[in-house]
Order: structure tokens, then sequence, then C-alpha cells
């Protein structure tokens, strides 16, 4: 079970990394941050989202990884925190998961 702060802390990440991904992408295709994972210790957070089309995935995921450190440069801007977390980023494979359960449940 996670801490209270560690839950505020995931959650101001994925919305800003959200915001980041939309300015900084090439639009070629839809980059969602769905959610955050924190460290107990607040040092680590691994930010999932999911792509559309899926095609563009892998290029999705190598852009997140290329602009890690951009990215905390942002966060050192727009957050108040006093110690940036190690960031990583993820493709949300169970959001991916859900959605093609929910098409099976669908036919």
């Amino acid at each position: 079970m996670s801490s209270r702060r560690q839950t505020q802390v995931a959650e101001l990440i994925a919305r800003l990394a959200g915001e980041f991904l939309e300015r900084e992408s090439n639009h070629q295709s839809l980059i969602t941050v769905t959610r955050s994972d924190m460290s107990p210790d607040l040092k680590n957070v691994t930010i999932y989202f999911s792509v559309l089309p899926e095609k563009f995935e892998q290029s999705a995921l190598q852009f997140a990884k290329r602009v890690r450190t951009d990215f905390r440069e942002y966060l050192k801007k727009k957050s108040e925190m006093k110690f940036l977390p190690t960031v990583d980023f993820e493709l949300d494979l169970g959001e991916k998961h859900r959605q093609k359960i929910d098409t099976l449940l669908r036919k």
C-alpha cells in the first residue's frame, strides 16, 4: 500500500509527463500517460503510457527513454520537489491487455 505522499507525487509526475510528451512528441502517434509508479522512498518513478496506433509503440518508447533527462529538467521547473526521482518510461501493457479483453467481450 502506498502512502498519501507517494500517491500525490506519482499523480503529479504522471500529469507533468503527459504535458511534456504532448509538447515534445512529433505527433505522429498519440501518446497517453496512463499512470506512474513511485518507489516508497520517492527516489524512482516509472511512467507508463499507451500509444495509438500500436505500430508506433517501439518508436514512442525509444523517444520517451531518449528524452528522460529533458523531462527531469521540465519536472524541476514545473514542480516544487526538493529531490527529483530517477525517471523511467515503459509501455502500459496492462492497458493494452484490458483493451484486448474489452474487444473480445464485445464479440
